[in-house]
This record gives structure tokens, sequence and C-alpha cells, in this order.
């Protein structure tokens, strides 16, 4: 294996037995979906609430700037958190707090800087999707540091601080969003959100005992550019593709067509949530199961992503027997024309679910060029099987082009992870001791 980021996440005690070992995953796992759930209710409150008050259209220019905080999300991941998750997961407190606060100063940067061209780019468009675009650039500086919160605790293995940090989002997003109802207004509720973020990343501050160091944002950004240049283009290919297959299909099938696919993907809400909720502690513990067995990493790969897609399964088949009333009481008149996208997307998730067993494998192994040739082809097929098939059959032609796209794109995931793990029984191991990365061979 080409090592091209030195893996520290610590394997644990030596002596710890395989009973304690399941504990301390099963913990890690259990307060990884803890916050995640909490996280996902408030963004799944937001999407709820504009979908039953404003109507399919409204629902779809709130789509278009929930797209675009995806884009700008996996920017500051790239370049700021997820560099901060590989190399700082488990290290003394010291090189954590240093590295959380620079890494923090990074996305909050990040924001600031999107954010202020988002609220230009709105200004300019104007009608009604430019006041929607430039609350979302008023709200991202705050959204991307509460975010980047939530990888630093998980960083530094206090999940529990990441799930109170999410709650506090979710309880002030109550009385913002009463007020965001009144007015009524897709840009209201978008404010709405990102105030309640600001209060969370406020209290961040509070939780770590730190400041973003913005100042320190550049040099971070410089230290970390072997793999935030790579994580960077990874994230931004997949949720840049979804960018542009919600505008490809709103110009070939109307802003009607980007809701109903927005809707469908809410009604897969919960799954996806648990979902990004593994995906929060998946790599690390993956990471540590190369440590101390490397030989089983394939299997837990393997069980990972075949859970995931398994889960999905079941899911979906719940939601087609989900009663129109229950629909439309969830989305109102968004339900309709969801609930004819529900198999697709299903499959397009379940897909999703068995590729990233292996990409957080190849996370694990630090494989960054064979995680990023993925991601790319994945981007590709996802892209182009979105916006041919709304060009051959409209809104379900795409939904199905996704599910075509997204099993390939797990296929060929899988065939990196195993040559990936090929490769590396015939170079060094990257191991961590005393905070101190050493190469040995196996």
């Amino acid at each position: 294996m080409t090592t091209e980021g030195i893996q520290t996440t610590t394997a644990g005690p030596s002596g710890e037995t395989g009973r304690t070992a399941k504990r301390g995953v099963l913990g890690r796992l259990s307060w990884g979906l803890a916050d995640q759930a909490a996280s996902s209710m408030t963004n799944f409150a937001v999407g709820i609430y504009v979908a039953r008050e404003l109507g399919v259209t409204a629902f779809g220019v709130f789509s278009l700037a929930w797209l675009t905080y995806g884009v700008v999300l996996n920017v500051a991941r790239g370049l700021a958190t997820d560099p901060l998750v590989v190399r700082f997961s488990g290290v003394p407190d010291a090189p954590w707090r240093a590295a959380a606060a620079r890494s923090t100063g990074a996305a909050l940067g990040v924001g600031t800087t999107l954010g202020a061209v988002c609220l230009l780019v709105g200004l300019g468009l104007g009608g009604s999707v430019g006041p929607a675009f430039a609350c979302l650039g008023v709200a991202l500086p705050a959204l991307l540091l509460q975010d980047a919160w939530r990888f630093a605790f998980f960083a530094a293995g206090t999940g529990k601080k990441a799930f109170a940090n999410d709650l506090v989002q979710g309880v002030m997003l109550v009385p913002a969003m009463v007020v965001a109802a009144r007015v009524g207004t897709v840009a209201a509720f978008l404010l709405a959100w990102g105030a309640s973020a600001a209060v969370a990343a406020g209290y961040g501050c509070l939780q770590s005992g730190l400041r973003p160091r913005v100042t320190r944002a550049r040099g971070w950004l410089r230290e970390q550019r072997d793999l935030g240049s790579r994580y960077l283009v990874e994230n931004v290919s997949l949720s840049g593709a979804s960018q542009l297959r919600a505008y490809g299909l709103g110009a070939i099938a109307g802003v009607g067509a980007v809701g109903a696919a927005r809707g469908a993907e809410l009604l897969l809400g919960p799954f996806l949530a648990l979902l990004m909720g593994l995906s929060l502690v998946t790599v690390a513990e993956a990471a540590r199961v190369l440590r101390q067995a490397p030989q089983r990493l394939g299997r837990f790969c393997f069980l990972l992503g075949g859970g995931q897609a398994g889960a999905a399964l079941l899911w979906g088949s719940a939601l087609l027997l989900m009663p129109d009333r229950l629909g439309e009481l969830v989305l109102g008149d968004v339900w309709h024309s969801a609930s004819q996208l529900i198999v697709p997307a299903t499959l397009g998730v379940a897909g999703a679910g068995l590729g990233s067993g292996a990409a957080a494998g190849l996370r694990a192994l630090a494989a960054a060029r064979r995680s990023l040739r993925c991601q790319l082809f994945a981007s590709a097929c996802y892209l182009g099987g979105g916006l041919g098939g709304a060009a051959a059959a409209g809104t379900a032609g795409s939904a199905w082009g996704v599910a075509t796209a997204t099993a390939c794109g797990s296929a060929v995931w899988w065939l990196q992870l195993r040559a990936a793990l090929r490769e590396r029984h015939h170079a060094p191991i990257p191991v961590v001791e005393d905070g101190i990365p050493e190469m040995r061979t196996p």
C-alpha cells in the first residue's frame, strides 16, 4: 500500500480483551448514531417545515440552497476536519487542542469566504432564488463551524459532546422556526437554521475551551495539503455532482422535479441519518481493526457495507407500505410526486451504503489516491446517470439513472479496496507509539 498520509488513530490499550474492545466499539458507534440522529432531526425538521408550509415549488428553491450548502460543507470537511480525524484521533490532549483550534479556524474561514460568495450571487440573482442564496451565505460560517466542532469532538473520543452540541442546536431551532413560519419564506427558514447553528457553534467553544484560530488556518491547510487536497476533490466531486444533477434536473424537468427528488430523499432521511452517523466513527474503527487484527479488515468492511445496504432495503420496503394519508401528513403536496421515486431512491441509497464499507477501509489504509479515483468515477456515473435519465424519462428516469450509477460506483470501491489490501502486504505499515508515527514492515 502506498502510504499517502500517516494514520495516527491509536489502537487502544495493548491488553484490551475482545469483549472490552467490542463494548468500546459499540459505545463509540452509539454516540455517533445519537449525534447524527440529533443533527439529522434538525435538518429534517427544516425540510419538512418548508415542504408542508410552502409547497413543492418553494421546496425546490430550498433544495437548491440545501445542495449548495452540501457542496460548501464538503469543501470545509475535506480541507479542515477530515485531516483532523485521520491524523489527530486518539492523540494526547495537547496536540489535539492545537490541531482542533486550527482546524475549526480553517472551517470558519471557508464558511466566511464562500458565504460571502453566496451572498453576492444571491443579491445578483434576485427573484425567488436570490434571497435564499443570500441568506444561505449569511448562515454558512455558523453552520460550518458547528459541524467542525462535531468532528473535533469525535477525534478526541468525546462523542457525547458532539451529541450535546447538536442537541443545543435542535432546541434553539424550535423558537427560530416559529418565527420563520410567521414570515413564510424560504429565506426566513434558512436564517432560522443558521441562527440555531450560531448558538451551537458558540457552545462548542465553551465545551472545548478553545477558540477557532482563523489566523492559523493557512498554516493548517499547508500542513495537511497532502491529504486535504485529495479529500477536497473527493468530497466535492460527489456533492458537486449532486448539485449539478439538481440544476440539470430543474432545467430539464422543472424546479418541481427537484422538489420531488428531494422529497424522496427526505423519506429516506432516518436511514441516511444512520449512514452518516456511522460514517463519523467507521474510519477510526476500521483503523483500529487494521492495527489489532489486519487480516480482519476486509471482513469488517464487508459486514459494515452489507449491513447498511440491507438496512436501506428494509427501510425502503417499509416506505412502500406507507399509507398515502400518512405520507401526506409528513410531506404534504410533495408526497404524491416523491412517493413515485421510493424504489429507485432506495436502491441508490443501498448501493451507497454498500460502497461506504469499502470507503472506510480505504480511508483507514490512508490510500487517498485510490479513494480519490473511486469517488471521481462514482461522481461521474452519478451525474451522467442522473442527467441522462432525466433527458430520457424525466424525474423517474433521473432517479433510476442515479440508482444504476451508485451500483457501478460501489463495485469500483470494492475492487480498489481489494487491490489496496493486497498491496498492504508489501509495504510498511504506519503505526503510532506515544504519539510518534513510525513505519514497520509486516
